[in-house]
C-alpha cells in the first residue's frame, strides 16, 4: 500500500508540474493551484482507469463476447460519457457549480452538531488499519449506493433520468457512464455528502472510486461470465449486472411499465440477497428497456437519443413526464 501511494504521488507530482501547472497559470487560475494540484489525482486516476479498461477487460471482450458488436456509433457515444466522467471533466464542472453549496451544507451540518463520525476510529488498532478502514467505508458507502439506485428505479421523475443508462441496446466495458448529468449530480452529491459525514478520508474516497468505478466497468462489459454459485453472492458479476439491464425484467416488476427489478448492488450483492431483490439466474438477455423495442397502444416506440445532447435533452423531457 505505501509502495502504490508514494509511486501514485510521485507521478502526480509530475504530471502536475509538467502539465497541469503551467495550463492553470496560462489561463489566469493561478489562485486555484492547490485545488488544480487535487484534480491532477482524479486526472491521473482516470488515466489510469482506461488503460486497464483497454489492456484487459477490452480483451476479455474479444475473448467471450456476449453479442456480436452490431452498433459501433452507441458505442462511440459511451466512450464520450467515459472521458468526460473519468478524465475530470464533470467532476471539474461539479467543483466549480456547487463546490460553495457543498461548503455551507457541511458548514450547516457540523454548526448543527452533525459532526463526522469517524468509523475508522470505532476500534482503535483495529478499525483504522488502512486496509480494514478502506473496506470499512466501501461497504458502507456501497449500502449507500443500493439504496441511492433502488430510488432511481422507484421513483418516476428519477428513472426519467436514469433510464438513460438502461437504453443502451450494446453493453460495452464503456457502458458504466452513460447516465444523465443531472442523474450523476444527484449522485455525487449524496455520496460526497455520506463520505463527509462518516469520516472518509480524501485519499481513501479517490481509491474508493476509483476501484468502484473499475469493478462496474467490467460488470458491464460485453463479456460472458459468471463468478460461480459462491462467487456470485461474494461479488456482482458481468452475468449478474446484465440480468439488471435485461428487457423487462432488471428494471421492470409485475407489469410492462411498472418500475421495480432486480439486482440493484453496485459491488455486492449481500444487499439484494438481503432485500429480495437479487436474481441469479444464469442467463444472458437481450439489453435496453421495454417500450423501445414493444410498441405502446398508439403503436409507437420509445426513442432515447442517438447522441450525447440529444439523450440529455430527452431525459429532461422524460424527468419532466414528456
Amino acid at each position: 500500500m505505501d509502495w502504490f501511494t508514494d509511486h501514485f504521488a510521485a507521478v502526480q507530482q509530475w504530471l502536475f508540474e509538467a502539465a497541469v501547472q503551467p495550463l492553470v497559470y496560462a489561463v489566469g487560475l493561478g489562485g486555484w493551484v492547490e485545488d488544480a494540484f487535487d484534480a491532477t489525482g482524479w486526472l491521473l486516476v482516470g488515466l489510469i482507469q482506461i488503460a486497464i479498461l483497454l489492456a484487459l477487460i477490452g480483451p476479455l471482450q474479444r475473448w467471450r463476447p456476449v453479442e456480436p458488436v452490431s452498433d459501433r456509433p452507441a458505442i462511440r457515444t459511451d466512450i464520450l460519457y467515459t472521458v468526460i466522467h473519468r478524465l475530470g471533466l464533470f467532476r471539474l464542472g461539479m467543483f466549480f457549480a456547487l463546490d460553495p453549496l457543498f461548503d455551507e451544507v457541511m458548514g450547516s451540518l457540523r454548526g448543527a452538531g452533525w459532526g463526522s463520525l469517524h468509523l475508522d476510529e470505532l476500534w482503535p488498532g483495529v478499525t483504522d488499519v488502512p486496509l480494514i478502514a478502506f473496506a470499512i467505508y466501501l461497504i458502507v458507502l456501497d449500502f449507500v449506493e443500493y439504496l441511492i439506485h433502488r430510488g432511481q428505479h422507484q421513483f418516476n421523475w428519477w428513472w426519467g433520468l436514469h433510464s438513460l443508462h438502461h437504453s443502451q441496446r450494446q453493453m460495452t466495458m464503456w457502458s458504466d457512464n452513460r447516465n444523465h448529468l443531472l442523474d450523476d449530480v444527484i449522485h455525487d452529491t449524496i455520496i460526497v455528502v455520506v463520505a463527509q459525514l462518516i469520516g472518509v478520508a480524501p485519499g481513501q474516497f479517490i481509491a474508493i472510486v476509483a476501484f468502484t468505478q473499475l469493478s462496474e466497468s467490467l460488470q458491464h462489459a460485453n463479456l460472458r461470465l459468471s463468478f460461480g454459485a459462491i462467487g456470485e453472492r461474494l461479488w456482482i458479476s458481468p452475468r449478474f449486472h446484465r440480468l439488471h439491464h435485461s428487457i423487462g425484467l432488471g428494471h421492470e416488476s409485475a407489469g410492462p411499465r411498472t418500475l421495480g427489478g432486480h439486482n440493484f448492488g453496485v459491488l455486492l450483492p449481500w444487499w439484494d440477497m438481503l432485500f429480495r431483490t437479487g436474481n441469479f439466474e444464469n442467463r444472458y438477455d437481450a439489453t435496453g428497456i421495454r417500450d423501445q423495442v414493444e410498441p405502446d397502444a398508439a403503436g409507437r416506440v420509445r426513442d432515447y437519443g442517438r447522441g450525447f445532447w440529444a439523450q440529455q435533452w430527452t431525459g429532461l423531457r422524460r424527468m419532466l413526464g414528456r
